[in-house]
Order: structure tokens, then sequence, then C-alpha cells
């Protein structure tokens, strides 16, 4: 949008790109510079850590994890999801990183994702995921080759580039 000889931008912020990390001897990985800026919220480099989709772990901004409480406080009495709530609230930990950039990764959550020595730290979207490095690698390279039957990397693209076009036609509606 031009506004007064200025061009104005709309971009949001949003994760992306992977790093490798490996565990130390106290379960702590150095979360990458750029994806740390992403997490600060009024000041304050605060965030939680808990189950993501896929078998990963998930680090989620405050803001979102309020966001996430509120819908879900929606449906608190409804039993389907009783178990789901439990698993995901009791493995969810506000934490922050120390002086250099570390997080522990919390001894349920590191055995929940399968995670020995070392990890893929990935943006994707509003969130980060800690993947153990062999289960990212094993699923990275079952996409590229067509190995996975539940996984078809062409349809998966054409699929969310076609999000694009449905967010377009209603933004023209």
């Amino acid at each position: 949008m031009v506004k007064g000889g200025k061009l104005k931008t709309m971009d949001a912020f949003f994760f992306s790109g992977s790093n490798d990390a490996k565990l130390d001897e106290k379960n702590r990985f150095v979360l990458p510079q750029q994806m740390r800026y992403g997490l600060v919220e009024d000041g304050k480099l605060e965030f939680a850590l808990g189950i993501g989709l896929g078998g990963c772990l998930a680090i989620y901004k405050k803001s979102d994890i309020a966001k996430i409480v509120k819908k879900f406080q929606e449906n608190i009495h409804v039993a389907k999801y009783q178990k789901f709530f439990t698993f995901f609230f009791s493995t969810l930990h506000y934490t922050s990183c120390d002086k250099i950039g570390r997080i522990t990764v919390p001894a349920r959550l590191k055995t929940i994702a399968g995670i020995e020595k070392e990890v893929v730290v990935a943006g994707v979207l509003n969130k980060i995921e800690i993947w153990s490095k062999e289960k990212y690698d094993q699923q990275i390279n079952a996409m590229l080759e067509n190995n996975d039957s539940e996984i078809n990397l062409a349809q998966m693209t054409e699929d969310a580039f076609a999000l694009l076009s449905d967010v377009s036609e209603k933004n023209e509606q």
C-alpha cells in the first residue's frame, strides 16, 4: 500500500529456516539468535515448550498459547478432547533461554520426541519445531524420494499453494 509517497508493507513476522543443534549433558541446545528475536514479546524472551504435531516438540509464543488456551477452554467439557488436553497441558513448560541462548529440554519431552543428542530446529510460521535429527531426516528423505505412502510432496505442494488462491479469492469478494 502506498501512503504519502512511501511504500507501507503489511508483512508480519514468521519463523522459517532450520538449524542442526546438539544437546549438551544437561539437555540444553542453543536456539538460533534470529529465532530468539522472533519470540520476544513486550521486551521479554519468554515462551512455552511443549508437544507439536507429528512427533516433534514446539516452541510457542506466549501470546499464541493464550489464543490456544482461550479456544480450548471453550471445549473443556467435551469428553473427546479430555485426554488430549491432559497430555498437551501437562507437557507444556513455560521457559526462556539462558544468557547464551540455550533452552533446556525437560526429560519427559525429550522422551516423547525421541530425542537423543542431535536435533533440528525448524521455523514453521508461528512456531519453532524441535525434531530428533534422525526423525527429521527420515521424513524429509521419504518426502523427497516419494517413499511415504501418506505424503506425496508434489500433491502437498500443490494443495498448500492452492490455499493462496483461496485467500486471494476471499479478499477480492
